[in-house]
């Protein structure tokens, strides 16, 4: 059972949590604190191949013969190197 498994209670949360398209934003934390009612969040960055969360659930999950947007995704370089060698590994696919 995965981490989320565990968490949750329930071996295939994973597989819940992707078919629900529902996998919210995410964000880095520069310094740990707490966040209050009336604190702003800005946007700092945004990475300049246009892929957005909601895009990579979707390659993750099951749209993976979107070779541009494929191509797009492993050069994010806040993906997580694993993230990106599995979408590297999806194009490769189409080579062979």
């Amino acid at each position: 059972m995965e981490i989320l498994g565990i968490k949750f209670g329930k071996a295939d949360i994973v597989k819940q949590f992707l078919d629900s398209r529902l996998t919210g934003f995410y964000f880095s934390v520069l310094q740990e604190g707490k966040v209050g009612n009336d604190d702003t969040l800005s946007l700092i960055s945004r990475d300049s191949n246009n892929v957005t969360v909601a895009d990579i659930t979707r390659l993750y999950a099951r749209e993976t013969h979107d070779l541009e947007l494929l191509h797009r995704a492993v050069q994010v370089e806040a993906l997580p190197t694993g993230w990106r060698d599995y979408f590297q590994q999806q194009i490769d696919k189409f080579k062979k």
